[in-house]
C-alpha cells in the first residue's frame, strides 16, 4: 500500500528564544528534525514531505542531502493550512503518515503501527495516556468507556471540568487515507478565535461521514514529548541520554554514573570497557576490549583499541590509538593522529597530522603536527614540530630509536636519523645523521665580574 509521509516543522518556536529555527535545535548532537527524519528512512515511504516556514531557507538546506520534499507553508495560518500546501503532492490512495519535526524520539515501530492502524480507510489518532494532561487535546469517546468509539478531540483550554479528568491524550500524530484526507483538508475553515485552520477538525469530518476513527496507543511517554522550550529540550535530553546509558550498561559498559554520561553520536564497544564521570562521545567512536575512559574526557570520530587507557581530561577527534597506549591527562589528539600500539601521550601533549610507531612517548607538554615518528622514539618535555612557514604545511621525519631532548625545535622540512640523540635546546633545521648526538644551540658563556641591575633610589 502506498505510504506518504509528511513532517510538519514550520513552527517558529517562540518559547526557544533563539533565532535557530525550532527544528534545528540539537538532541544529542543531532537537530530534532534529523531525529525525526532517520526515523522514518525505516518504513518504506513512497514520498517524504517536510513542511517548512520559519527560517525555510536554514531548514531546507539541512535536509537538502536527504532527498526529501521541502514544502514552504507561508504564512503560517494552523496544521490544517500546513496539510493543505503538501496537498498537490500526494498521491491519489494509500495513507498519509502525519509526523512532527519537534517530536523527535518518536520510535519507527510506533510510527508503523500508526501507518497499519489506518490501512488506507481509517483515521488513526496516536495517543498515550499521561497523568498530567495538561495542555493537551483530550481523546473524546462514546459512552462505553475507554474502549468505545472515538468521537472527536477537546482541547484543553475549551475542556470542562469532567474532560479534563481524561488521561487520554492526542499526541499530534495521525494517520489519514490519503484521499480522504485532501478532501477534508480542503473543506476546512477558520472560523475560530484564532483565525487558524484546524487539522483536528478533520476528525469530526471523519466521524460525521462514518469513517472509522481508532486510536493507536504510543508504548512511551518520551516517544511523543516535543520541544517547545529549552526546558522541555532539556529535560529530553536528559531522558534520551538515560536510555543510552542503560543500553550500553545492558551491554556489559561499565559506566561510574550514568546521569554523567553523554553520547551525542553511536558508540561501538567490546568487553569490559569502563567509562568514568562527565564524558562525551560524539560522532562515530569505536572501543575496543578493556577499555578505560577517565573522567571529563571528550572523544569526537575516533577509534580507540583494546587495553588502551585514557586518562581524564583528553580531547580526542578524529584520531586512531592503538592497543595498549596510555593517553593523558590533559592530552589532545586532534584530526589525522594516528597512534600504534604502546604509544604514550601525557599531559599537555597535542598531536596533530601525524603517525608514531610501536612504543614512541611523549610524556610532556610538547607538540608534534604532520610528523612521522618511528618506534621507541622518546620525545622530550617542551620539544615542537615547527611545521607552518606562514604559508605551508611541512612534514617532520624522526626515525626509530630517536631521543629528543627537552625545549628542541624541530624546524621542517627535516628528518631526524635513526638511533639518533637530540641535545635539550636545540634548534634543528638540517637533516641529522643516524646514530649520532646533535646539539644546535648557542655556546653557554659565563661572565664573571658582572652585577645585576638594581632598582634606582627614590
Amino acid at each position: 500500500m502506498a505510504l506518504d509521509i509528511v513532517i510538519m516543522a514550520a513552527g517558529k518556536g517562540t518559547r526557544m528564544k533563539s533565532r535557530l529555527p525550532k527544528v534545528l535545535h540539537k538532541l544529542a548532537g543531532r537537530a530534532l528534525l534529523a531525529h525525526v527524519l532517520d526515523t522514518t528512512q525505516s518504513l518504506g515511504a513512497d514520498r517524504t514531505l517536510v513542511i517548512t516556514g520559519h527560517g525555510a531557507d536554514e531548514v531546507e538546506s539541512a535536509i537538502a542531502p536527504r532527498g526529501v520534499l521541502p514544502v514552504r507553508q507561508m504564512p503560517q495560518l494552523g496544521t490544517g493550512h500546513a496539510i493543505q500546501q503538501v496537498v498537490p503532492h500526494l498521491g491519489d490512495e494509500g495513507t498519509t503518515l502525519i509526523l512532527n519535526g519537534d517530536v523527535p524520539l518518536i520510535a519507527a515501530g510506533t510510527a508503523r503501527a500508526l501507518a497499519e492502524a489506518c490501512d488506507g480507510r481509517q483515521l488513526a489518532l496516536l495517543t498515550i495516556e499521561l497523568a498530567d494532561a495538561t495542555g493537551y487535546g483530550r481523546i473524546m469517546r462514546s459512552g462505553d468507556g475507554h474502549g468505545g468509539r472515538v468521537l472527536g478531540i477537546v482541547e484543553h483550554k475549551d475542556a470542562t471540568p469532567a474532560q479534563r479528568e481524561i488521561r487520554e491524550v492526542y499526541t499530534g500524530m495521525m494517520a489519514a487515507p490519503t484521499a480522504l484526507l485532501k478532501k477534508w483538508v480542503m473543506a476546512l475553515t477558520n472560523d475560530n478565535a484564532q483565525k487558524e485552520y484546524y487539522l483536528t477538525d478533520i476528525v469530526a469530518m471523519a466521524v460525521a461521514e462514518g469513517v472509522p476513527v481508532v486510536a493507536s496507543h504510543a508504548p512511551d511517554e518520551t516517544e511523543v514529548l516535543g520541544v517547545n522550550s529549552p526546558l522541555q529540550l532539556a529535560d529530553l535530553e536528559r531522558r534520551l541520554q538515560k536510555r543510552l546509558a542503560e543500553g550500553l550498561l545492558e551491554a556489559g559498559v561499565r559506566l561510574a554514573d550514568p546521569a554523567r554520561f553523554d553520547l551525542r553520536g553511536s558508540l561501538a564497544h567490546g568487553q569490559d570497557c569502563e567509562i568514568d564521570v562527565g564524558c562525551v562521545f560524539e560522532g562515530r567512536v569505536t572501543l575496543g576490549d578493556n577499555v578505560s575512559i577517565g573522567a571529563h574526557c571528550v572523544i569526537r570520530d575516533a577509534e580507540i583499541a583494546s587495553g588502551a587507557v585514557i586518562h581524564p581530561f583528553t580531547h580526542i577527534e578524529g584520531a586512531k590509538v592503538g592497543a595498549g597506549a596510555l593517553i593523558g591527562p590533559y592530552a589532545r589528539l586532534r584530526p589525522g593522529a594516528e597512534l600504534a600500539e604502546e604509544v604514550h601521550i601525557g599531559n599537555f601533549v597535542e598531536v596533530k597530522n601525524s603517525t608514531l610507531a610501536k612504543g614512541s612517548k611523549a610524556n610532556h607538554l610538547a607538540y608534534l603536527g604532520d610528523a612521522i615518528v618511528g618506534a621507541r622514539v622518546n620525545y622530550g618535555a617542551g620539544s615542537i614540530t615547527a611545521n607552518y612557514d606562514g604559508a605551508n604545511k611541512h612534514r617532520t621525519v624522526i626515525g626509530d630509536d630517536v631521543h629528543v631532548g627537552s625545549n628542541c625545535v624541530l624546524i621542517a622540512p627535516v628528518s631526524i636519523g635513526a638511533g639518533g640523540t637530540i641535545g635539550g635546546g636545540s634548534t634543528v633545521a638540517k637533516n641529522t645523521p643516524e646514530g649520532q648526538l646533535t646539539v644546535a644551540r648557542a655556546k653557554q658563556v659565563s661572565l664573571s665580574g658582572w652585577t645585576r641591575p638594581v632598582k634606582a633610589r627614590k
